[in-house]
């Protein structure tokens, strides 16, 4: 009698638990937990775009975007460790990991692995662990090889051009792929006069080693290669200190407003859009599938994988678009990714009237 008076009570025991999800990470879908982990604020990309668009996306797929945890290490990779560590420990069930430093980040992989936490390597690729669940990015060395190409294209075959390279942070494995692919296009074909790679992705470092390269090489500079959009804008500003008029070409990344702005008045050459809503809309499907334990579909990765070292690790690459004035119109406007209302503020109004973007 005493034991089936008890049988009503140990079920409702029994749904309460189930209702509450008592196994590892997480229990239920709705309490799930993804931990979306970026490097840096200085280029402006990370705070403007790809966080907005992840966390958009996971709420459009029903996740409850209260239990995202976010974190910006501003380029310090002991904060990002502790950042990481943080999320572990508050329960995240899948890490969305932007690493400031690739090799370095391969500790965080292990102890997200100790606790069966699946990672995904976003944008810049984590070096050195057979760990890692998957990379996505773009192809990065198509990247730098744009930029070659369209420099060379401005140069308009000059004899023994004399070009300056202001290369990424050289921690950042994305910055040696962009690296390599400019050179691959370039060597040969130019003379690369001075070559500096930028800690921090730093405007201000960039400017300073630009004049660094007019004070050892002059005024009379053909072109630069510069990594990303941030560093050109700090090469500019050390040309225009200098009184070098008309700039040169020089190149970017990352499609900022700044530089589809100068791009437009004439003072950089070219940019590279990286469709970083597509980019951070995948990322976050895949990590929604995994958080919730749902099969990743085959054609996520079509059979692609990436060596970081340790491993071939599945990965999800993107195609990079080089832009200039001639097809502004109809890359990041047209996928909105900066409205006219952005780019064709009073300043700019004439020339997005010449470059047809009304």
């Amino acid at each position: 009698m005493r034991f089936a008076k008890l049988v009503p009570t140990l079920v409702l025991v029994g749904f309460v638990v189930m209702a509450c999800g008592g196994s590892g990470n997480g229990g239920t879908t709705s309490a799930k937990k993804i931990a979306l982990l970026l490097p840096e604020s200085k280029t402006a990309r990370y705070e403007s775009k790809d966080r907005p668009f992840f966390t958009a996306k996971l709420k459009s797929l029903g996740f409850d975007t209260n239990n995202l945890i976010y974190s910006n290490a501003n380029q310090d990779a002991p904060t990002q460790q502790t950042q990481a560590e943080a999320a572990l420990t508050n329960g995240a069930s899948v890490l969305v990991l932007d690493p400031v430093d690739g090799a370095a980040a391969a500790a965080i992989v292990a102890k997200a692995k100790a606790k069966n936490v699946p990672v995904i390597s976003y944008d810049r690729l984590i070096l050195g662990t057979a760990d890692l669940n998957y990379y996505l990015s773009f192809d990065n060395a198509a990247v730098g090889a744009l930029q070659g190409t369209a420099l060379l294209t401005a140069l308009n075959g000059k004899a023994n051009a004399k070009v300056v390279m202001i290369n990424g942070d050289p921690a950042d494995n994305n910055a040696k792929l962009f690296k390599q692919g400019a050179h691959s296009i370039l060597d040969g074909k130019v003379t690369i006069a001075k070559e500096y790679d930028t800690p921090s992705w730093s405007p201000d470092k960039a400017q300073t080693e630009m004049q660094g390269a007019i004070t050892a090489v002059g005024k009379n500079i053909d072109g630069v290669l510069a990594a990303n959009d941030g560093t050109a804008g700090g090469a500019i500003a050390a040309m225009k200190s200098a009184g070098i008029s008309p700039l040169p070409p020089i190149t970017g990344q990352d499609a900022e407003l700044a530089a589809i702005q100068r791009i437009l008045a004439g003072e950089q050459y070219m940019t590279v859009y990286k469709a970083l809503k597509a980019e951070a809309e995948a990322a976050a499907t895949l990590a929604y599938d995994l958080a919730t334990g749902a099969a990743v579909p085959s054609s996520m990765t079509n059979g692609k994988t990436t060596n970081n070292g340790a491993a071939d690790i599945k990965s999800v690459l993107l195609t990079p678009v080089a832009v200039t004035k001639a097809n502004i119109k109809d890359t990041v406007v047209a996928d909105g990714f900066w409205t006219k209302t952005d780019i064709c503020t009073s300043t700019f109004a004439a020339a997005c009237t010449a470059a047809g973007i009304s």
